[in-house]
């Protein structure tokens, strides 16, 4: 592992802080160095802390520990991710016999000399236990490989030499705190501590000595482990690969929860990168790779077992049964291992799901799973990091996983959980909707809601311009990794499949589809021209037609093992019911897309697929975005009416019932509204239209 150390680089970050305290700001520079190195850390693992003195509001000096916040993920930490406690208060907390963890975090909050601060570590007393001034700890992949086998302590310290100290495992809290410090004092000439099963703490007077030391003790790990990797382990031979676009759906809507009767869908995340293949294809992979977590860290995460899944047939039913009974013994098997632990320590907790989080499918690859895509894409990094270690490893000793105790303390640890979050849940969290005619304003609109709802939202269009223009305005009021752009023609069945395979292979299945696409054209029945009029079906017809149909095997998939419902909500248009004069292509294409709608609605229930239609009128644009009807429609209007643009918009405006805009969020709340399940509704048309009595659905 490079050392990235540079006395440069740290008095330039150094001077970029506004007035920092220039041990706080060597703390974050090194910390940032750590937090880069995914075989260090993952997604907010490890914490780093530094010894200092500030001047309170009385002018007294304080001795502080600055510790990693709760929250802050050491690879972009800033000094205000560091808060702030008394020293010598915590040092003498080292007198008493016993802290109850609850005890222990409330002399934390009590004791920090900013209340808005992020809460400290659940590690806090080691760092204060111990003497030096930089402290750094790590959930190293290549220090918790050599001590996840037999006879650990011995191979440490063949490849690390002795000056390292080695714990056994001890649950995180203010017993280890004592027994890392009694440790050390034993030994003072020691520069690192391994935690068997857990990590390494590296320790030193300056940011660089700490940080050096970490690079160090891991760098002679990976080197001793890579000196074992003669040859690869032995692989069978690789069969058809099973296809990803039937599994998924079907185990997607298998892994769905329901809590108090809503239904709770995965996102699920597929890795089929070569490495995985081939851990997957070893000849005693199922065993290797089906053991427990590398250190209880990672349990709230991944659950401390993968399932593995062996799946060769390729038709549904067969899939189906496969992945159902692989769930029914991982859900047994999780069950035992639950009442057992309850059974032998005599505690009493309400168990959590029972769902895997990571699936290992020979040929296919690495599947992870998670309420929201950051949940997932944590499980599948820290998934990845797992089997790499364990095939490594396995060219040393055979893989020892820790025991279940253990892992069960830190399952049900409430100081763990709370790194999960408890708040409450958007309805639409972990669904995955697709809005066609992405680039538009009721797309925006759509788009926002869906979002603001919870789901992930893909957004499709040929014009990838004006696509990628919504995605990016998207962008700057939600997460990035919410929304994804897909170019697609749906007129085109090919791509729409390619879409939809996209799609599927990208977060597991589809829940919300919103046919949205649509041209107009502005042209009497007599000046029409014939290939415009099949130009505009071909799109507001056929495209609807298009995406229902490539939509149904996934439907149906998710629905053989699952109970969430699907829905298509089209957006068809208040000319279905009132039409105007000289648009006679864009009103009937709309009318034959509602009335597919009525048909899918008909056709799909025994899937549990509700399929509704929104009617919107005189939407112009949203937040910059133009409307692709009006930009086409509008001129013609404008003339008609002897109106400009904001006259136009009065106009459409007074002549509904409420006299009021209609905006794209309204047809966004629409949408939302039927894809919440909230009513049991299906076939029906919503008019988003400020009440236009003609087009009164009848």
């Amino acid at each position: 592992m490079k050392n990235r150390y540079s006395a440069n680089d740290a008095d330039l970050y150094a001077q970029s802080l506004d007035s920092c305290n220039a041990d706080l700001a060597m703390r974050s520079y090194t910390s940032r160095l750590i937090g880069r190195e995914e075989d260090l850390v993952l997604h907010g693992g490890g914490n780093t802390s530094v010894k200092s003195s500030i001047t309170t509001l009385l002018g007294d000096s304080c001795e502080v520990l600055f510790i990693k916040g709760s929250g802050w993920d050491l690879a972009t930490i800033e000094p205000q991710g560091f808060p702030a406690l008394d020293l010598n208060y915590l040092r003498r907390l080292r007198s008493l016999e016993e802290l109850t963890d609850e005890d222990m975090v409330n002399q934390f909050k009590t004791h920090m000399l900013d209340s808005s601060a992020p809460n400290p570590s659940i590690e806090t007393l080691v760092h204060a236990f111990l003497p030096h001034k930089f402290i750094d700890h790590t959930h190293a992949d290549a220090i918790v490989t050599l001590t996840n086998m037999a006879d650990p302590e011995a191979r440490l310290k063949e490849a690390l030499g002795d000056t390292i100290g080695i714990l056994p495992w001890i649950m995180p809290g203010f017993p280890l705190s004592r027994k890392v410090a009694e440790l050390y004092e034993q030994r003072p000439e020691m520069e690192a501590i391994i935690l068997l099963n857990h990590g390494i703490f590296t320790f030193g007077e300056t940011g660089e000595a700490a940080y050096s030391r970490m690079i160090h003790y891991v760098s002679l790990a990976e080197d001793y482990i890579a000196a074992a990797q003669k040859t690869a382990p032995a692989a069978q031979p690789a069969g058809e690969a099973p296809d990803a676009g039937t599994i998924l759906p079907i185990l997607r809507g298998a892994l769905t929860i329901t809590e108090k009767g809503s239904p709770r869908p995965f996102y699920l995340k597929l890795n089929r990168d070569q490495e995985i293949l081939n851990c997957l294809s070893e000849k005693d992979a199922q065993a290797r790779y089906s053991s427990g977590v590398l250190t209880p860290d990672h349990v709230i995460r991944t659950k401390n077992h993968p399932l593995w899944l062996s799946i060769e047939a390729k038709d549904d039913e067969t899939i189906s049964r496969s992945i159902e009974n692989g769930l029914k013994d991982y859900e047994t098997a999780y069950m035992d291992y639950f009442t057992t632990q309850l059974h032998n320590k005599g505690v009493e907790r309400i168990c959590l799901d029972k769902k895997p989080r990571i699936i290992l499918i020979p040929g296919l690859g690495m599947i992870s799973c998670g309420h929201t895509e950051k949940a997932a894409a944590i499980a599948g990094d820290i998934g990845r990091h797992t089997l790499l270690a364990k095939q490594k490893g396995a060219c040393i000793a055979p893989y020892r996983e820790l025991e279940e105790a253990h892992i069960f303390d830190m399952e049900y640890w409430s100081l763990e959980q709370v790194k999960l979050g408890k708040g409450s849940v958007l309805p639409l969290t972990g669904q995955v909707a697709l809005v066609t005619g992405g680039g538009g304003a009721i797309a925006c609109g759509i788009g926002r809601m869906l979002l603001k709802a919870g789901a992930h939202v893909f957004l499709s269009d040929l014009d990838e311009t004006r696509l990628n223009k919504v995605c990016d305005l998207l962008r700057l009021e939600f997460p990035a990794e919410r929304i994804t752009a897909l170019s697609m023609d749906v007129t085109d069945r090919n791509a729409v499949h390619r879409g939809m395979t996209d799609i599927v292979e990208e977060y597991g299945g589809l829940d919300i589809l919103v046919p949205n696409a649509g041209l107009a054209h502005v042209a009497t029945l007599e000046e029409l021209d014939e290939s415009t009029f099949r130009q505009v079906t071909e799109v507001n017809t056929m495209g609807v037609f298009q995406v229902i149909q490539a939509a149904i095997p996934v439907f149906k998939r998710q629905a053989l093992l699952g109970s969430a419902a699907g829905h298509i909500i089209i957006n068809s248009s208040k000319n279905v019911f009132a039409p105007g004069a000289a648009f006679g292509a864009y009103s009937s294409s709309k009318a034959g897309a509602h009335q597919l709608g009525k048909i899918a609605a008909m056709e799909l229930a025994a899937y549990n697929v509700r399929v509704n239609m929104i009617n919107a009128d005189a939407i112009f644009d949203d937040h910059g975005i133009s409307s692709g009807l009006w930009d086409v429609v509008g001129p013609d209007r404008m003339r008609s009416r002897n109106l400009d643009p904001e006259g136009l918009k009065a106009y459409y405006r007074e002549r509904n019932l409420l006299k009021t805009a209609v905006l794209a969020d309204h047809v966004g709340n629409a949408v939302v509204f039927f894809a919440s399940s909230l009513t049991p509704t299906t076939g029906a048309t919503l008019p988003v239209d400020g009440g236009v009595a003609a087009a009164f659905p009848r």
